[in-house]
């Protein structure tokens, strides 16, 4: 399998700015580098923060530009985002009891989107509706890669930490009882790590507009670090996670 993991786009509306960027000339770089470099992906997954503010307008130019993306996408939601106006704008996304979420199988395995928006907070969470449907979709038995927009584990940042996944406990125990998440990719933290966290590898991911600083101490803060998609290669034996930085306009 090759997937393309892509993450935090934060687009505002057409036009906008934001930290003196624009989100939407990004994402355009970001898909002309994917159709030169990776248009043989197997599926691009964006996983979460489409928006800035759930602006329909930028819902509108997202649909728009990804006309032009060669690869199969699916798309995941994050705190950022609005349910509804995503709605609005993608009639056709995979929605499960109202979450925006998928089991997507391949030949050599499945891979899991998982829903943990929760609007009003920062931070994810995990109802029992979701948790019952992600116990349903790893019932499968398939080698599965989870991905979600909030990650659960800590990253050493407690500025990102303090927003991290809320469920983070009940989600490890069933992982564990299904002992076949081979993977854990996430977004959130606009950052490039890596772990494991309870036993299972995780990569988390830098966004395309603008970064969080390493700073182990004290307030959040911007940086602008290059913008970063992952190129994830799979197959029965290996799990390889590539971090690749794109060039794109300020």
């Amino acid at each position: 399998m090759k997937i393309v993991q892509v993450s935090d786009l934060h687009l505002v509306a057409p036009g906008e700015t934001l930290f003196d960027l624009d989100p939407l000339a990004r994402l355009e770089d970001l898909v002309a580098d994917l159709n030169r470099n990776h248009a043989d992906a197997d599926i691009v997954i964006f996983s979460g923060d489409l928006t800035n503010d759930g602006d329909p307008a930028a819902y509108a130019a997202l649909a728009e530009r990804l006309t032009r993306l060669s690869a199969p996408f699916r798309l995941m939601l994050g705190n950022h985002d609005d349910r509804t106006a995503f709605r609005s704008a993608f009639t056709d996304a995979p929605a499960e009891g109202g979450f925006f979420q998928a089991a997507v199988d391949l030949p050599e395995g499945r891979l899991v989107l998982l829903d943990t928006l929760e609007p009003g907070l920062v931070e994810g969470r995990l109802c029992a509706a979701r948790m019952a449907w992600l116990d349903a979709a790893l019932s499968a038995g398939r080698p599965s890669l989870l991905f979600l927009h909030h990650p659960p584990m800590r990253i050493g940042i407690p500025s990102l930490d303090d927003s991290r996944l809320a469920d983070a406990d009940r989600l490890l125990a069933l992982l564990r009882r299904h002992g076949n998440v081979r993977h854990i990719f996430a977004g959130h933290v606009h950052r490039l790590v890596s772990g494991v966290w309870g036993g299972i590898p995780f990569a988390t991911l830098r966004g395309t507009n603008h970064q969080s600083a390493f700073k182990p101490h004290g307030p959040h803060e911007v940086s602008f670090e290059a913008p970063a998609y992952a190129v994830i290669l799979a197959d029965r034996d290996n799990v390889t996670v590539h971090a690749c930085e794109f060039p794109a306009r300020r």
